[in-house]
């Protein structure tokens, strides 16, 4: 079981200084792991009343079945999830407004490399990645394209299961790429226009002060798992850009996975 660490999560407080309009349904917000959870999370969060987070644990295929007051519609609750599809998900979510976050699988590659070595993230049989010196960073890189036997699961398993079967079901998907370019972008046509869709997918009536909102939830210093926030092993060094043959071999692994999903 992994242990996930980090700084202590203290948006609520800031939540609660903003008049908020309780959820008419659930929402849940499911995303690739290593996507650009956080972001997304923190950013819906100003919206909605503290006593309406369902902030327990994220919901997945293990645990979903201590979860489901999270999903009843007549209870509404903001959620988190890494939901695979399957029969029962589908079943246990078909009252909820449903986005899918996904990351371009070029720089979710080395962002899910980042996360499995650095302090923040704790699972037994994966404390040798951290090694000094054990394994270099191409290595890593390639390990988190194909997985690891029995151990972490390979980039087509992930992006099929927990995003792409959710396609043409009604979800909202929405890339995490987009939503880096809409907050660092408040004041353009393009920012309101994207929390304008995503807001309107949760249900949410957009308040005159959604800027500052989206401004105080994306502030990186409040993520627990930012770049800036882990502390990765000495000497080890990942790349800014995927380097070309790796994108090759993700090309060969998942071939129409990036087109499908916007990104080519």
């Amino acid at each position: 079981m992994a242990i996930i660490k980090g700084i202590a999560d203290t948006l609520d407080t800031e939540v609660a200084r903003f008049s908020q309009a309780p959820l008419r349904q659930p929402v849940l917000m499911n995303s690739i792991p290593k996507g650009g959870t956080h972001l997304l999370r923190n950013i819906l969060r100003m919206f909605v009343p503290v006593d309406q987070h369902h902030a327990r644990d994220f919901i997945q295929i293990p645990n979903m079945h201590e979860h489901l007051d999270a999903l009843d519609p007549s209870a509404p609750k903001l959620a988190m999830a890494h939901l695979l599809f399957d029969d029962q998900s589908v079943a246990n979510v078909r009252y909820a407004r449903h986005i899918v976050l996904v990351r371009d699988p070029y720089d979710w590659v080395i962002a899910r490399a980042r996360f499995h070595v650095s302090d923040a993230f704790e699972q037994p049989n994966l404390q040798h990645l951290k090694i000094p010196g054990l394994f270099s960073s191409d290595v890593l890189l390639n390990m988190m394209i194909f997985g690891i036997h029995q151990k972490v699961p390979a980039l087509t398993d992930i992006y099929t299961h927990n995003a792409v079967a959710w396609l043409g079901t009604g979800v909202h998907l929405v890339r995490y790429e987009d939503a880096v370019q809409a907050v660092q972008n408040l004041e353009s046509a393009e920012s309101e226009a994207f929390f304008a869709s995503l807001l309107d997918a949760a249900g949410i009536d957009r308040p005159d002060d959604w800027r500052e909102r989206v401004a105080v939830g994306a502030d990186r210093k409040r993520s627990r798992t930012a770049r800036e926030n882990l502390v990765l092993p000495q000497g080890l060094q990942l790349p800014d850009t995927l380097p070309e043959t790796q994108r090759r071999l993700i090309d060969v692994h998942v071939p129409g996975l990036r087109a499908l999903l916007g990104y080519d």
